[in-house]
């Protein structure tokens, strides 16, 4: 994509009408034309939370996403607007708006675990932005974040229902952002300063116990913690009085509370700085075309009723990449070779050199836009088109080399054929002559360029076609006695078993040639794809060591924060004794 691609405003990407989700097609155009990798990043939370407000600034402009600072939700389903990238040049930012939750008028709240999780889905960074300070309220609110599980499935195949997901949905999930607007307190923790960062992991720290209720209390915190192991945390005040709010987006910056301002543009600098482009498993890097992609199998499994799932969207994504990466890479093979041989060309050899250098850009173009190829199956479709189009060039060659023939023999030698129709050789010594001049129209014949592979088989068959024609003359010949005619017999059938034992060599010769280079061809496409893979394989291990490391430093986090529960617990308990033991000192004397 280049930068024609302009959108002065946001357009509805995915519609909430009548709780079903319907897709804006001319969104969908719009996502198609984008080639470059998306950096996407999508907010979601309360209605009159202000999301829409952030998104804005984080599109450097004033207003675009509809701000709704009334009772009223603004945004309804999910908003798009994408914008070059401020710091990424080859990169396009997609900024995804989506209807406040929990809109009482709404009733169902379906739709808004839907909008919630296909936000999680479709995003690189997610926001959730909220009012106020992170308590159990705010926890409850966020219960979204728990029935993940619920409304994803990581694995297609039924006989992995079982396996723990969360590895898989760590590997896929975007990056997590928590942003508190209007919050009231300054930032302290047992009498120091601590960073909103670590505000965050304070207030997902697990409470100790076993019992349900516990157990339910800490379910939003263990899934975040699980679901998002890279999390970031900012903190707003309000951006004005509350009467001005309505007129948000018409006040500069002037005119907004200082601190507000520079909160902001600390949260912008970090999305643009560290947001990165959308990737899925393995690390496939997401563009225009692939984001549309997965917002189409989304949705569409959501409409019919099933479960989004990951696995399965990449399979769907990687069959549709790769189909388009065979076409691609036989249609420029097609127009290199095209554009690039004259034909008829005067050696077979010619034909495979170009198709030897056309072969491995076509090579090139499929592996840079195929992805996920297990099974070889696109692989083996790209070998076999390229050798049956390397067939059809051979041929085409080798039948305009036959019509090119087939016309330089009708104007050469139709003079003879017309002298031989008016009678010229029904003499005595008629045959001999005849055999003078074609002979000397045969080194015409040879001597002419551009004939191509078929020339001698050309002349070959047309020589045989005239046999009838020299017996003829022979015949007629008086001059010619028994004997000259019967040694004359004798060397034509010897000069047409010797074009044809020649045509056989070479026609033999072409064929070997050909399915050497034919040989080659494959061996070398299936080196380059096996390393492709093999690739591929180790993109993949490392984004799994990467999880492993994720989950075992969260898991380390986890075991200190139980360790200093049970420690304060501990504490608590040994304070208690000793105030029992002051209590019983005291009442002995």
């Amino acid at each position: 994509m280049a930068s024609e691609i302009y959108m002065p405003g946001p357009v509805c990407l995915i519609e909430n009408a009548g709780e079903q989700l319907v897709i804006n097609q001319e969104a969908l155009k719009i996502l198609s034309a984008i080639e470059k990798p998306v950096v996407v990043v999508a907010i979601v939370g309360l209605y009159r939370t202000g999301k829409s407000y952030l998104m804005n600034k984080l599109a450097g402009k004033q207003n675009g996403f509809s701000l709704g600072y009334t009772v009223q939700s603004h945004t309804k389903g999910i908003w798009m607007w994408c914008l070059p990238h401020p710091q990424k040049p080859e990169h396009i930012l997609v900024l995804l708006d989506t209807e406040g939750l929990e809109d009482v008028k709404k009733g169902d709240n379906q739709n808004d675990c839907w909008i919630f999780a296909l936000a999680v889905l479709l995003s690189s960074t997610f926001i959730y932005n909220s009012l106020g300070m992170i308590n159990q309220k705010a926890m409850d609110q966020l219960h979204y974040v728990t029935k993940l599980t619920e409304l994803i499935k990581s694995k297609s195949s039924p006989d992995q229902s079982d396996v723990d997901e969360l590895p898989n949905f760590v590997s896929f999930f975007p990056v997590f952002v928590w942003t508190l607007r209007d919050f009231p307190m300054e930032l302290e923790l047992n009498g120091r300063s601590i960073t909103p960062d670590e505000y965050l992991e304070n207030s997902l720290a697990l409470r100790l116990g076993t019992d349900e209720k516990t157990k339910r209390l800490n379910e939003p915190q263990m899934c975040i913690k699980k679901f998002f192991p890279k999390r970031k945390c900012f903190i707003f005040d309000s951006p004005a009085d509350r009467k001005q709010l309505q007129k948000l987006e018409f006040m500069g910056k002037e005119e907004l509370n200082k601190k507000y301002v520079e909160e902001v543009e600390k949260f912008t600098s970090y999305i643009f700085s560290y947001s990165g482009v959308k990737t899925l498993s393995g690390g496939i890097i997401v563009n225009g075309k692939r984001l549309k992609i997965l917002v189409e199998t989304y949705v569409s499994a959501i409409s019919s009723g099933s479960l989004p799932c990951m696995e399965s969207t990449v399979m769907t994504l990687a069959q549709i990449e790769n189909s388009a990466a065979v076409e691609k890479a036989i249609t420029h093979y097609e127009e290199q070779m095209n554009q690039k041989i004259q034909m008829p060309t005067e050696t077979l050899q010619e034909v495979l050199a170009m198709h030897r250098t056309c072969e491995m850009e076509a090579t090139e173009i499929y592996m840079k836009n195929s992805f996920m190829d297990v099974d070889q199956n696109f692989q083996k479709e790209l070998g076999t088109q390229l050798e049956d189009k390397l067939d059809a060039f051979v041929k085409k060659n080798m039948d305009m080399s036959s019509a090119q023939c087939s016309d330089l023999l009708a104007r050469i030698f139709g003079p003879l054929e017309e002298e031989v129709k008016q009678g010229t050789f029904h003499k005595p010594g008629g045959y001999y002559l005849y055999l003078q001049k074609k002979r000397e129209l045969e080194k015409k014949y040879k001597q002419t360029p551009g004939k191509g592979l078929q020339a001698e088989e050309m002349l070959r068959k047309y020589n045989e076609s005239k046999e009838e024609v020299a017996e003829t003359l022979q015949k007629m010949d008086q001059s010619l006695t028994e004997k000259d005619k019967q040694i004359e017999v004798e060397r034509v059938t010897a000069e047409v078993a010797e074009a044809s034992r020649r045509t056989q060599e070479e026609m033999q010769k072409k064929y070997e040639q050909l399915m050497k280079k034919k040989e080659k061809s494959y061996q070398e496409l299936t080196k380059q794809l096996t390393e492709k893979m093999d690739q591929e394989q180790k993109v993949f291990m490392a984004e799994q060591d990467r999880i492993i490391s994720l989950k075992m430093q969260e898991q380390e986090r986890l075991l200190k924060e139980r360790f200093k529960a049970e420690s304060r617990m501990l504490h608590e308990e040994i304070e208690k004794i000793k105030k029992v033991k002051s209590s019983s000192s005291c009442t002995i004397f």
